[in-house]
């Protein structure tokens, strides 16, 4: 078995423990982290060296942004970029190729800042990865993507009431460059093993949590060489449930060797 996890920490440096406790716990075998919010030299590396992962982070400075790969299995980096604007300078991808497969991590533009051109780049992002995502299939490549997508796909993936209409995670535009991605051949892998469920992967802070007034917003898509393989996909909420925890929660995909 091979297993992948994404987890958007909102602050490595705040998180390492919490990020350190679900390696022990769950050991995945590559663990993509959104939203650093520091330099890449700034990453605490050593921190996760003793649970046996070789780490790999894309900072940016300001404190914004950043992702990070964490591999117990051997792996290249591919990518730091994700192709199609040689101008985009915010670090929100990370891509590496390991056991037989492409994987890439993303921390997708929210959209909701920045007025409407916040909003245009979250779906340029998006057709950029779509792009991507296209040429890889056209490969038959085995590939994934996992991370933040800031995106609810359909109103199940929200809490009722949870978010207005005009929320750039939301809006028609958003759901449909999120399909774009679907009707390339890629799978929702947590939806395909339990469609019908309302399952969330963020709270706001305060008391969402403990009312469950969530969003799934943290996805992880496969190619179909990949949902082939697939075995499990579950969301762990151990960790948005301890001290001073993200406002998200690692999402966990199992594929067949």
């Amino acid at each position: 078995m091979l297993k992948l996890a994404t987890f958007n920490v909102n602050s490595i440096r705040k998180r390492a423990p919490h990020v350190r406790r679900f390696l022990d716990r769950a050991q995945p075998d590559l663990l993509f982290l959104q939203e650093l919010k520091c330099k890449t030299e700034e990453c605490p590396a050593l921190e996760f060296e003793g649970s046996g992962y070789r780490v790999h982070a894309v900072g940016q400075s300001g404190g914004r942004n950043g992702v990070a790969v964490l591999s117990r299995i051997p792996f290249e980096v591919a990518a730091e970029v994700l192709p199609g604007d040689e101008t985009d300078s915010q670090a929100r991808y990370i891509e590496v190729a390991a056991a037989g497969m492409r994987v890439a991590g993303i921390y997708l533009p929210n959209g909701n800042s920045g007025g409407d051109e916040g909003y245009a780049y979250k779906l340029t992002w998006m057709e950029r990865l779509r792009r991507l995502a296209a040429e890889r299939l056209d490969a038959f490549q085995p590939f994934a993507v996992l991370g933040d997508f800031n995106v609810c796909p359909t109103d199940l993936d929200l809490a009722p009431g949870a978010l207005p209409p005009t929320d750039a995670l939301v809006r028609p535009e958003t759901r449909a460059a999120w399909r774009g991605l679907e009707h390339l051949g890629m799978t929702d892998a947590l939806r395909a093993l339990h469609p019908g469920q309302r399952v969330y992967t963020y709270w706001d802070y305060g008391a969402n949590f403990d009312l469950n007034r969530g969003l799934r917003i943290d996805h992880v898509l496969l190619s179909p060489e990949l949902a082939e393989r697939l075995a499990g996909a579950e969301v762990d909420t151990a960790p948005r449930a301890e001290e001073s925890p993200s406002d998200h929660t690692p999402v966990i995909v199992t594929l067949e060797a």
